[in-house]
């Protein structure tokens, strides 16, 4: 027989059972997650494995949005398998034949249209190289105070690779573009899955795709571009938010006048004047709102992991990664005391400008407590890192100084 107190006590600890855990209780039950993100993260958010790829952090899988864990960025470069992964619309190819594939270039602005397939673009232009991070404009969405609609990004949405392929501005010269083009036009091969849902193309501004760093890559760190990072050429622009380094890319139309589709025109779009951007989309400017453009000064802190316990008097190292919109990684300070003192990190290789900077500085706490780490980047231009949120409604440009936590004992 089943006493009243055995009752009551089990009743309570059904109820207990069924009470929603605390955001703090499944972020630690999720440690592949940062913390501060929505609620809702910790609950749907996984670890799965895309072909080719290693487990990473599933947001969404209709289109597939994919960030890499925090302990992957181990290296300035980040591995092929280990790359976040962005689409804005579910209609994907599942297997794209190299050979068959053709880059097609029309347009008003072109006086010769070409077709050229995967191999003439490694045969017949200079193949050059470039080390470059890739950023999603929405990257750190997730923890915009208030929050904002969109996929939930946390830190992972970015990446450093090695992109090799061959310059734009030499296939536009080929397809003799005119002078009195305005915009290049990018299409992919992904697309819509529902009528009425615009396709994703974007543009970039003629002086964008004619400079000598924007790439029509095929190679990714050494190997062809993984399926999921735009097999078998994607646009690269260096210093540039991802938005325009379109997968799969198939088409490049030359634009006499500005380009009005939707992914230019209404998405992809910040408060104009409100960032410290030094290249802006001037074909496309309006006087409330401008396209995003260049990525802004950032810096991640990779190691020790938040909630770090050691010892007093032990040293550890603070390790991280910086980078911005290509001006160059000059300074990186560390602070061990949530801001009050500022300490400057020694940096690492010199990879390129538009590449990851690595940092470190060793960490020795004198006594116990609980030490609020945190990192701060410059860059050659005297951008820094912001203390505070400069808010917009898509949650761009998240680039907020972000403290962790380390106990010593």
């Amino acid at each position: 027989m089943i006493s009243r107190r055995a009752l009551v006590a089990g009743g309570a600890a059904a109820l207990a059972g069924a009470l929603p855990l605390s955001r703090t209780t499944r972020a630690a039950e999720k440690s592949f997650l940062p913390q501060g993100l929505p609620e809702g993260v910790y609950d749907t958010a996984t670890l799965e494995a895309l072909p080719g790829k290693k487990p990473l952090i599933k947001l969404t899988y209709r289109p597939p949005n994919y960030e890499t864990p925090l302990d992957h960025f181990t290296s300035e470069f980040t591995p092929n398998e280990s790359f976040f992964v962005r689409y804005h619309l579910a209609g994907i190819p599942e297997q794209i034949d190299a050979a068959q594939w053709k880059l097609k270039v029309t347009g008003d602005g072109i006086g010769k249209p070409l077709q050229l397939s995967l191999s003439e673009l490694r045969s017949d232009f200079e193949a050059v190289e470039i080390a470059a991070v890739c950023q999603c404009s929405g990257n750190r969405r997730g923890f915009s105070q208030p929050h904002v609609a969109g996929v939930q990004w946390g830190l992972g949405a970015v990446g450093n690779a090695r992109w090799k392929g061959v310059r734009l501005k030499h296939i536009l010269e080929r397809a003799n573009l005119r002078a009195e083009t305005v915009e290049i036009v990018a299409n992919g091969a992904d697309g819509p899955v529902l009528d009425g849902t615009p396709d994703f193309i974007k543009s970039i501004p003629a002086d964008k795709a004619l400079d000598d760093n924007t790439l029509i890559a095929y190679e990714m760190n050494g190997a062809p571009l993984p399926h999921f990072n735009g097999f078998p050429i994607r646009l690269v622009v260096p210093g540039w938010t991802a938005t325009y380094w379109m997968k799969h890319l198939d088409a490049i139309e030359a634009s006499t006048k500005p380009f009005g589709g939707f992914w230019i025109k209404s998405a992809y779009r910040i408060p104009t004047g409100k960032f410290p951007i030094v290249q802006h989309f001037q074909s496309q400017v309006a006087a409330a709102n401008e396209p995003i453009t260049e990525m802004v000064v950032n810096s991640m802190i990779t190691a020790p992991a938040e909630g770090h316990t050691m010892r007093a008097a032990a040293t550890a190292e603070i390790r991280g990664l910086a980078w911005d919109g290509g001006y160059g990684i000059r300074r990186v300070e560390i602070s061990v005391d949530g801001g009050g003192t500022w300490r400057e990190a020694e940096l690492g290789n010199d990879l390129g400008r538009f590449a990851f900077r690595a940092f470190r500085l060793p960490f020795t706490p004198p006594q116990a407590g609980k030490y609020q780490v945190m990192a701060r980047a410059s860059n050659a231009v005297g951008q820094t890192q912001a203390d505070k949120l400069i808010f917009n409604p898509a949650g761009y440009h998240n680039n907020v100084i972000r403290p962790l936590t380390v106990n010593v004992l």
